[in-house]
């Protein structure tokens, strides 16, 4: 529910680490998404999934639309045959890979099945990519957060997290304070040389926390 990362953490934050370590460590987050969620409950209050929008910071959106060879015109959107191509490039997830959104219940993890495909648009030059991961089990208690763990990709939470059925969502913004008080203590820890390939997985510690209720 903050600004932008480009206008808050990643001036605060890249200062914070050149500070404290060589140029050449500096290098997280990466990329800058700007996320917004739409949680669906069905009339009993079961959880049926999320809907989750990835928009990209216009660096990373600047690179990906150029390696792709499209928008050749830079006119900052794209034709409808334009758009088939990039529909689905960040859904191509490895095994392993939890997709950067993250829900628990009790402390336990719940399920959230592969994207799917949910519209894709350019808009001012910014890509932004829309998908659905369905899930089960009562809604009611379920926390979720948006981060990749190894803080590569900064991900903020903006606008209200709209949920469909009879629950409501609560976000707790997270202590960016502390967040950043503990990288710097992480960092200081290792050896400059492994700050870039091991950089520690702060991811989570930068990420709101949303949670539904639901009363009946």
């Amino acid at each position: 529910m903050r600004k932008s990362y480009c206008e808050n953490i990643l001036a605060t934050f890249m200062l914070v680490i050149l500070l404290i370590m060589p140029t050449d460590a500096a290098a997280h987050p990466h990329v800058f998404v700007d996320v917004k969620l739409r949680v669906s409950v069905d009339k009993d209050g079961a959880f049926e999934g999320v809907e989750v929008q990835w928009m990209y910071d216009d660096f990373y959106s600047l690179l990906l639309l150029t390696d792709m060879g499209l928008d050749p015109d830079g006119n900052g959107s794209l034709e409808d045959n334009e758009l088939l191509l990039l529909d689905g490039f960040d859904l191509n997830w490895v095994e392993g890979f939890a997709g950067d959104t993250i829900a628990t219940r009790n402390g336990k993890p719940v399920v959230l099945g592969p994207p799917q495909r949910n519209g894709i648009k350019v808009e001012n030059g910014l890509v932004i990519s829309t998908h659905f991961r369905s899930s089960s089990g009562m809604a009611d208690g379920i926390i979720i957060k948006a981060f990749d763990p190894t803080f590569y990709t900064a991900y903020n939470l903006v606008g209200s997290v709209i949920v469909e059925g009879p629950c409501t969502a609560k976000v707790q913004n997270a202590d960016l304070d502390a967040a950043y008080t503990m990288v710097e203590e992480l960092l200081y820890a290792m050896p400059a040389s492994k700050a870039e390939d091991d950089f520690p997985k702060v991811g989570e510690a930068f990420a709101d926390t949303v949670s539904l209720s639901c009363v009946f």
